[in-house]
């Protein structure tokens, strides 16, 4: 009888071990399913197509030059998913807005709170359970900084600069750092406000209203505000979301910088010249382009 009841316990115990084991792994989150993302990349291209405003192909203007600068840092501050080239602007799916505050006064970007990345980088991190299923052909991405290396002559000598550029309608700037110098701003600036660092320090400067090119290939059917800067690309094929999507998908934003940085080339010899007299001033910075890949 004593054998028998051990034979029995013992029966017991290694069911209940089996059972407990079954629980544990049911619970261990190595084997749950992991949720799917959209993950999104900021990327430049300076070999991609060159694009004015209304998304057709153009050059440099004859009274101006431009080069092909170098990004270290890129942010935005909105992006939206549009079904078609005939969705107005923030009637599609709205993927992310970033802070924004009326610390300076008006409405503006809060630089102190913008995701900041390298070219190549993840920016956002986007649950595609969030996301409206649907097809969508367009993005909108609003741009809103930019750091970059250029080239500039001093003198009829070269030396290399950091550029940093706000190109976002209006952003709120307590402080930045352009390369090694940070610059005191405690006050909103509109678009096109920028500084430049080089071996004499740090100047700054203002592209003048409107000089801001912010590509837009559906201008005629779904125009962008005046000021903005939301360039807007087409996916290859339409972009698909189901729901019941169970691997990540991976879009990089890839942003031409085709002779993106522009100035008024005045003694017409295709150089950024500055001075004690006759500088050169800047036109333009705004990104040439958007095409959405689909990795």
């Amino acid at each position: 009888m004593k054998k028998l009841f051990l034979r029995v316990f013992a029966v017991y115990f290694l069911i209940s071990g089996l059972q407990s084991c079954n629980n544990d792994n049911d619970n261990n989150p190595v084997d749950q399913q992991t949720e799917a993302n959209l993950i999104i990349k900021l990327d430049v291209d300076p070999n991609q197509v060159r694009l004015g405003n209304t998304g057709s192909t153009t050059s440099v203007p004859s009274e101006n030059a431009g080069q092909d600068p170098d990004f270290n840092i890129i942010s935005a501050h909105y992006l939206e998913l549009a079904p078609n080239m005939f969705t107005p602007l923030g009637e599609g799916e709205i993927l992310y807005h970033a802070s924004e505050t009326t610390k300076g006064g008006g409405n503006a970007i809060d630089f102190d709170n913008s995701i900041k990345v390298a070219p190549g980088e993840v920016f956002l991190t986007i649950p595609l359970k969030d996301i409206k299923p649907g097809s969508y052909e367009w993005v909108r991405l609003s741009l809103s900084y930019q750091n970059l290396d250029a080239e500039v002559y001093f003198e009829g000598n070269l030396y290399d600069v950091t550029i940093a550029g706000f190109v976002g309608f209006n952003t709120y700037i307590s402080n930045f750092k352009v390369k090694n110098e940070t610059v005191e701003v405690n006050d909103n600036k509109l678009q096109g406000f920028f500084a430049f660092e080089s071996i004499a320090g740090v100047n700054t400067g203002q592209v003048p209203s409107g000089g801001i090119t912010v590509p837009n290939p559906i201008f005629d059917t779904s125009p962008i505000p005046q000021g903005s800067c939301v360039v807007t690309g087409e996916f290859q094929s339409p972009f698909n979301i189901t729901g019941n999507e169970t691997e990540d998908i991976i879009v990089t934003m890839s942003l031409s910088t085709n002779k993106s940085f522009e100035w008024q080339d005045l003694n017409g010899n295709g150089k950024w010249d500055i001075g004690t007299e006759n500088s050169e001033p800047v036109v333009d910075m705004g990104l040439r382009g958007l095409i959405p890949i689909v990795e």
